[in-house]
């Protein structure tokens, strides 16, 4: 008995070792770290209503998300999450898809299209928030304008450089660096080089990242205001 006895201890010593204890003896149990992502959702339906933000079926906006605001970066858990958009108020989704996220990833979700044509989807985005090299910014274009054709995003005046070339709808292109400043730029018709929307008077800060998004209608619906335009977005790098 006396040997059985000095086996048991010996077996359970090494795990009680891994155990820690604080000043008062308790049981200290680290914490568990859970796996991370990072998600902003844009609203950039120029005919939808207000809309709710849920994963997985949590409500995770206090207010309602309405055109062309953005909820700035949620935290979330990594892996596949249910992401669903409510019309503000009802159990009403306009978007209800699985979408994976990596951890210590961030993403931009862009709510995208016309409710009057029954075409409203997600655009999910990877954001690299890698700094840009000093003196520097970095800035990418998406086209959300739902009746607009390809365009190109150039600097302003005859002889601009073409920042972004032939953007379809629904398009995004990769961030570039580009020297830091305020710049006069302008959305041309990759048609014909026919300027559609003046982007005067653009600053870009030194070590920030952007997006900037085509957004409104060509042709406004009736009774709708939402007109072509701009909306720009300064990345939150934290």
């Amino acid at each position: 008995m006396k040997k059985w006895m000095r086996f048991m201890v010996l077996a359970v010593m090494p795990a009680a070792m891994l155990v820690s204890c604080d000043e008062d003896g308790d049981d200290v149990i680290p914490p568990v770290q859970e796996d991370e992502a990072r998600v902003m959702v844009v609203h950039a339906s120029p005919d939808a209503p207000g809309v709710d933000l849920l994963v997985d079926g949590e409500k995770v906006n206090t207010d309602a998300l309405n055109y062309p605001n953005n909820t700035g970066y949620l935290t979330i858990p990594a892996g596949t999450r249910g992401i669903t958009v409510n019309a503000a108020g009802t159990s009403d989704a306009v978007i209800d898809r699985d979408i994976d996220f990596d951890k210590d990833k961030s993403y931009t979700i862009f709510a995208t299209g016309s409710l009057g044509s029954n075409d409203i989807q997600p655009l999910v985005l990877t954001d690299d928030l890698t700094a840009p090299t000093t003196g520097n910014a970095k800035v990418r274009f998406v086209h959300l304008s739902p009746d607009a054709p390809a365009v190109d995003v150039a600097v302003a005046g005859d002889g601009g450089a073409v920042l972004f070339d032939g953007q379809e709808f629904r398009e995004a292109s990769a961030f570039i660096s580009v020297p830091a400043g305020t710049y006069d730029l302008e959305v041309r018709l990759d048609a014909d080089n026919s300027v559609v929307l003046p982007l005067d008077g653009i600053e870009l800060q030194s070590g920030m990242i952007y997006t900037v998004f085509a957004r409104g209608f060509v042709t406004l619906p009736e009774g709708n205001t939402n007109a072509l335009g701009a909306q720009i977005i300064m990345h939150d790098m934290e």
